[in-house]
């Protein structure tokens, strides 16, 4: 506080004057100014703003992305802590505050930080706001997080209605997380993909092409071809190979084959927007639609 007073002083050019040589008016206001100092040096820092929610799953460290803006023309140092609140349409309820780290951000520079946090358990889609806080009470930016519970698979049980899913999963990346939500599942892993006969299908993920087996996409074609809606999840892409779509679907007969490219649903244990990924392309395979233009907000 002595250093920002005499920076305070400095700055109206009146260091090395004794305070009978300082106008009595003058001085008042100095005095009332200088509690304000550290919230004008924390003005400088703000909270780059996602465009989207980020999601996770409800749950401890669970890590959550920010990013710091310094616009100013000075470094900025301040003590952050968090503060998580579960939200709603009219309120936000606060659900705990914790320190968190020290932050220093030069001028002009924009810092990329996360912190980990624990979610409440909850049954549904839920809404939450982590405040950044400098001090106490200072806030200096929020983030918006959307939460799922574990279980958020188990509306594929929905989407393949009376029969059990069909999963070919050589890596068992799937399988364990379809035990978990409860969802009944024909494993196809020593049979014929022939001999499934439900509705909804998901063929890999796969390490690499040379785990595919063979004639695998003729008896894809054949089983989307009986009605059945087919997720095939592609390898991870291997070097110089043509640039691809991250998702296609290919009309067969009476079914569809919406083709997958690995990266829209790895990590499928950890990551929330992997497992929705999933979900909606399991619609698009039992309910196929053709590509649109983009709806802008503006009509041209």
């Amino acid at each position: 506080m002595k250093a920002r007073a005499k920076e305070a002083i400095v700055a109206r050019g009146i260091v090395g004057r004794s305070c009978s040589e300082i106008p009595a008016r003058a001085l008042r206001l100095l005095l009332l100014a200088l509690p304000l100092w550290p919230v004008a040096a924390l003005a400088q820092l703000e909270v780059v703003p996602d465009k989207e929610p980020q999601r996770v799953f409800a749950g401890e460290g669970r890590r959550i992305a920010v990013q710091f803006r310094n616009p100013s023309g000075s470094p900025v140092i301040a003590n952050g802590r968090t503060s998580l609140y579960q939200a709603s349409s009219a309120t936000a309820m606060p659900l705990g505050e914790a320190p968190w780290k020290k932050l220093e951000v030069l001028p002009g520079q924009t810092v990329l930080e996360s912190a980990t946090l624990t979610f409440p358990a909850i049954k549904a889609e839920t809404r939450f706001l982590v405040k950044w806080l400098e001090g106490t009470n200072a806030v200096i930016g929020t983030t918006e997080v959307s939460a799922y519970p574990a279980t958020l698979l188990k509306e594929l049980r929905g989407l393949a209605g009376d029969d059990p899913l069909g999963v070919l999963d050589p890596q068992n990346h799937l399988k364990p997380l379809l035990k978990a939500a409860a969802v009944e599942y024909d494993d196809m892993e020593n049979r014929e993909l022939e001999d499934y006969h439900g509705k909804l299908a998901i063929i890999g993920p796969f390490q690499s092409r040379a785990q595919m087996r063979e004639r695998l996409t003729s008896r894809i074609k054949d089983l989307a071809g009986k009605g059945v809606g087919v997720v095939w999840i592609q390898p991870p892409p291997e070097k110089h190979e043509e640039l691809k779509p991250s998702f296609y679907t290919v009309p067969e007969a009476k079914g569809a084959v919406v083709v997958v490219q690995a990266s829209m649903v790895a990590k499928l244990a950890d990551d929330a927007q992997a497992q929705l990924n999933l979900i909606e392309l399991a619609r698009l395979a039992l309910h196929p639609a053709p590509p649109q233009l983009p709806q802008l907000t503006t009509s041209r």
